[in-house]
């Protein structure tokens, strides 16, 4: 276990590496470790994720701090200065359907080096892409992703590395932890060995090389819809 996520990175981390890192929006995201590679200061990194968070949270920083040269995302629509900065050409983006990016983040943690899939079979994003017939249909090649580095949140780790989540905040982690040459896991709470059933396991520790305690603080809400409470009849 380590104590300085910054100190920790600096070791791991270099200019031009490719980070993979869990969380949907600013739901399970780690939120320290994203912290502690801006103040590594590494550039022209590649950054593999669901989105990129929203101006001045979660990944957005990294945005922010110009860090960023290449993004391998499903959405961007909450991050004004993200889709600012890919319009103007300063950012290079490469779009995924949401489902297609969880599985190159699984096939890469599989050892699959490329799969074929049906979606996206006629647009802009089968374009340059392999195509090839199976039972009369026709499918697209797509690549697993390996990243240099993976960074996840969890709810709870033993000493060893095994990786238990807390409902939606699951979201992408679990593929993101197998998919990274090293990966370090931002954790809740830290438990010793044996104290996490077996079958409670989600991310087996031998895919997690480190593990950090994560900070408290306030979990923030990207957008928060309410309805009025009714009477009960």
């Amino acid at each position: 276990m380590h104590t300085d996520s910054t100190e920790l990175l600096n070791g791991l981390l270099t200019d031009g590496a490719t980070i993979a890192v869990g969380g949907f929006g600013l739901s399970g995201i780690p939120m320290d470790l994203i912290e502690a590679v801006r103040e590594t200061g590494v550039k022209n990194l590649t950054i593999v994720s669901n989105n990129m968070g929203v101006d001045g949270k979660g990944l957005g920083i990294l945005i922010e701090s110009g860090q960023v040269d290449r993004v391998i995302a499903s959405y961007v629509g909450e991050n004004r200065l993200f889709a600012e900065q890919y319009l103007a050409g300063k950012l290079h983006v490469e779009f995924n359907p949401q489902g297609t990016l969880a599985e190159r983040l699984r096939a890469g943690g599989a050892g699959i080096p490329a799969f074929y899939t049906k979606t996206g079979v006629g647009t802009v994003i089968a374009e340059g892409k392999p195509h090839a017939e199976f039972d009369g249909e026709t499918y697209v090649q797509e690549r697993g992703i390996v990243a240099d580095i993976a960074l996840v949140r969890a709810h709870m780790a033993d000493t060893q590395g095994n990786l238990t989540y807390r409902y939606t905040a699951r979201n992408f982690n679990p593929v993101v932890a197998t998919a990274g040459k090293v990966t370090v896991a931002e954790v809740e709470q830290i438990v010793q060995e044996g104290q996490i059933h077996p079958d409670h396991v989600v991310t087996p520790a031998v895919y997690v090389q480190h593990i950090v305690q994560a900070s408290e603080r306030v979990k923030d809400i990207e957008q928060l819809t309410v309805r009025s409470r009714t009477a009960l009849v």
